[in-house]
C-alpha cells in the first residue's frame, strides 16, 4: 500500500503530525506497536504540567508558546476542554539554575511571573511546606494539559482528514532509497515518499535500521496519586509544581475532580530495556517511600497513597530533545529523546515535522535539538 508519509509510532508527538500532515492534504499512515492511548510508553496517567517560563532553558520558550497556541487551535477544532489553568508553581533555591532559567525565560520573552520568598509561598497556599532558603516562582497562565484526552482528539480530526491509523503492529524492517520508504511489519508492506519516526523508546531500534545510532537511554519512572484534603489541594486553588529539593527534582498535580494530588519524581530512575516488561508500581522498594519522603516534607497535608502507575522516560545525555531530519535522508524526520518533559510541546513537535516533511524548514528555530549535537561527538 502506498502514501505520502509513514508516521512509526502515534503516541503524542506523532499523532499530532499525523494530525497537521493528513489536514495538508497528505495522505498519511500511522503505525504504532500497541493501540494509542497506551501505558507502554510516555502518554499516559491523565495529566501533563504545561509551563511557558521554561527552567530546562529559554531556547525552549518559543517552541512552548507555539504549542500554547496549537493546544488552544485543538481545542476549538475538537472541541474538547484540554488545558486547564491552574498555574504552576516552580520552587528551589533563588540561585539555581532551575530558578534562574525560569525568571531569564520570563524576563526575556514578557511572561507573567510572580516571584516569592518561601514565607510568601506559604502564606498563599497553605498546604505547602517550604526551606527557608526557598523562593517560588508562580506563572498564574500555565497549567495542566489532558494528555490522554489530547491524543485522542488528535486521532479524530487525523482520520477526519483521511488519516490511516493501524495499531498493535510492530515493524520489522525498513529502509530508504532516495524518495521511496519501504516498512515492513509482520502482515503487511507499506510504501510511501516519506517517513516520520517518533517511536518513544523504541526509536533507537528502528532508526538503526537506517544506519543512525542515536544515544536514547529508556528508564523506568513512577508517580502515584494521594488522598489529600480537598478544602486545600483542589485544582481550582492550588497549583501544579514543580521542585528542586536537595533529595532531587519532583512534580505534581492539585487533585483535579477529587482524584487526589498527584506527584512523581523526574530525576533518577532505573534503566531498562525497552522490549521487557517494566516492573509495576510497589515492585521496587523506593516507588512509595521516595514520593512519600518528598510529601511530608513539602506538601504535608496528605494522606493514604490510591494507587500508582509507571511510564518510560526516554533520555538524551543532555536531556534535550531530538527534532531533525535523519543526517542522510532528507525525507526521514525524527523526533526522540524527550526526556521526561516533552508532552506540552508535542502540538508543537508535530506541526514542525510536518513542516520538515513537506519543507525541509520550519518557522521556529529547531538548532538546539539537531542530531548533529551527538554526531559531532562520535567524530
Amino acid at each position: 500500500m502506498n502514501y505520502d508519509v509513514i508516521i512509526i509510532g502515534a503516541g503524542s508527538m506523532g499523532m499530532a503530525a499525523g494530525y497537521y500532515l493528513s489536514k495538508s492534504g497528505k495522505k498519511t499512515l500511522l503505525l504504532d506497536s500497541f493501540n494509542p492511548p497506551h501505558n507502554k510508553g510516555s502518554h499516559h496517567g491523565g495529566t501533563r504540567i504545561i509551563r511557558y517560563a521554561y527552567a530546562e532553558g529559554e531556547e525552549y520558550v518559543p517552541l512552548i508558546l507555539k504549542a500554547q497556541e496549537l493546544w488552544r487551535d485543538l481545542e476549538r477544532a475538537s472541541e474538547k476542554e484540554l488545558l486547564i489553568q491552574t498555574g504552576v508553581l516552580g520552587v528551589g533555591k533563588e540561585q539555581s539554575d532551575f530558578i534562574q532559567n525560569i525568571i531569564t525565560s520570563a524576563n526575556k520573552y514578557s511572561l507573567p511571573l510572580e516571584v516569592m520568598d518561601s514565607s510568601e509561598v506559604q502564606r498563599r497556599w497553605s498546604g505547602i511546606s517550604l526551606p527557608n532558603d526557598s523562593v517560588g516562582c508562580f506563572e498564574p497562565t500555565s497549567g495542566v494539559l489532558k494528555c490522554e484526552e489530547s491524543i485522542k482528539a488528535y486521532q479524530e480530526l487525523a482520520e477526519v482528514h483521511g488519516a490511516t491509523i493501524v495499531t498493535n503492529s510492530k515493524v520489522r524492517e525498513m529502509s530508504v532509497e532516495r524518495d521511496r520508504v519501504t516498512i515492513k511489519t509482520d502482515e503487511q508492506t507499506f510504501y510511501s515518499e516519506a517517513l516520520v519516526v517518533s517511536a518513544g523508546a523504541g526509536s533507537r531500534n528502528l532508526l538503526a535500521m537506517l544506519d543512525l545510532d542515536l544515544p536514547l537511554t529508556p528508564v523506568r519512572k513512577t508517580f502515584a496519586w494521594f488522598d489529600a484534603n480537598e478544602k486545600i489541594y483542589n485544582h481550582q486553588s492550588f497549583p501544579a509544581f514543580a521542585f528542586e529539593t536537595s533529595h532531587g527534582i519532583y512534580y505534581g498535580f492539585p487533585s483535579i475532580d477529587g482524584a487526589g494530588i498527584k506527584v512523581g519524581r523526574h530525576d533518577g530512575g532505573e534503566k531498562i530495556n525497552p522490549d521487557i516488561s517494566m516492573k509495576e508500581f510497589g515492585e521496587v522498594s523506593e516507588d512509595k517511600g521516595d514520593l512519600v519522603q518528598f510529601l511530608k516534607q513539602h506538601i504535608p497535608e496528605i494522606d493514604q497513597l490510591k494507587y500508582g502507575k509507571t511510564c518510560m522516560y526516554t533520555l538524551t545525555p543532555d536531556e534535550k530533545f531530538i527534532i531533525d531530519l535523519h543526517p542522510k535522508y532528507s525525507n526521514v524526520a525524527i523526533a526522540a529523546g524527550f526526556s521526561g518533559h516533552g508532552f506540552k510541546f508535542s502540538s508543537a513537535v508535530g506541526q514542525a515535522l510536518s513542516h520538515l516533511i513537506m519543507s525541509g524548514k520550519n518557522d521556529i528555530d529547531l538548532s538546539p535539538f539537531s542530531i548533529n549535537r551527538f554526531l559531532d561527538e562520535e567524530k
